[in-house]
């Protein structure tokens, strides 16, 4: 199940509205003392219809977790969509310069702040779930990858798993390296992050930066499941085809998921990967 409202968040765009999702698994409803993990997700246009989608695909989530029965809530938000570097301004924790889009002002502590103490306070009052650390995970891709990978550092304390799929660490700046090394981490943070070989090329110097946030990473303590997709690209029907992989990075290890799966004989990604 999911439903769909229309929001606005004035901090960053007044009285504007846009939409918002929450996916609810099938048990929901049936079951009414259970609570439920959070993940929360960026672009919320695009996770769940191909016909609200920017560009007619969307991941495909829903699909997903409903083939796995994945006890999880997803709630995510639509994008800004100003043509004036919208999106870019609001998933940008920096100000960065690019020659593309020219200065962006970026807005991104804004954007986690209000996720924050506004979203997801209305989420836990209204659904049924485990706010606690250990059960509010992020995730996004390309803008939405760099504010996720943001978000698990910079609010250690609220997040303890991010998906980072494509993470547009190009725009991070040196601010971004410095948050890595200097912030403060509980010791069972998790993050997967994920490029496309042939997306690669798309930036200078891609696979030492890739490489260098990951090792960084990994001697801060941080579990590190980082991959290069072989021919993936920079598009949402790669993404979709990660799904099986990054959520078991999302799940693994979490008493109250693998109780809900102990009845299966095999990881729920393996009938996935056979689509």
């Amino acid at each position: 199940m999911i439903k769909v409202w229309e929001i606005t968040i004035p901090p960053l765009t007044g009285n504007e509205k846009r939409r918002a999702y929450v996916y609810l698994p099938a048990s929901y409803k049936n079951n009414p003392n259970k609570r439920y993990p959070v993940l929360y997700m960026f672009d919320g246009h695009n996770v769940f219809f191909d016909d609200h989608a920017t560009y007619g695909k969307s991941w495909g989530m829903k699909d997903f977790m409903d083939r796995t029965k994945t006890e999880m809530i997803i709630a995510a938000v639509e994008c800004n969509h100003d043509p004036d570097n919208g999106r870019l301004k609001e998933y940008s924790p920096y100000d960065f310069s690019d020659e593309r889009f020219g200065t962006i002002e970026g807005k991104g502590y804004e954007t986690l702040e209000w996720l924050i103490n506004t979203f997801k306070k209305q989420i836990d009052k209204k659904f049924r779930t485990l706010p606690d650390r250990e059960h509010t995970f992020i995730a996004g891709s390309s803008m939405g990858g760099l504010m996720s990978y943001f978000a698990v550092l910079h609010r250690n304390d609220v997040f303890s798993r991010a998906a980072c799929l494509s993470p547009s660490l190009w725009a991070g700046t040196v601010k971004l390296y410095t948050l890595t090394e200097t912030c403060l981490l509980e010791p069972n943070t998790v993050v997967y992050m994920d490029y496309g070989s042939r997306e690669l090329k798309n930036h200078e110097d891609m696979i030492q930066c890739f490489s260098r946030y990951t090792s960084l990473l990994m001697e801060r303590g941080v579990y590190v499941q980082s991959r290069i997709v072989p021919e993936g690209e920079h598009c949402e029907a790669c993404w979709e085809k990660q799904i099986p992989i990054f959520m078991e990075a999302l799940t693994y290890g979490l008493k109250k998921v693998q109780k809900n799966q102990s009845k299966s004989k095999k990881p729920f990604w393996k009938d996935w990967t056979k689509r």
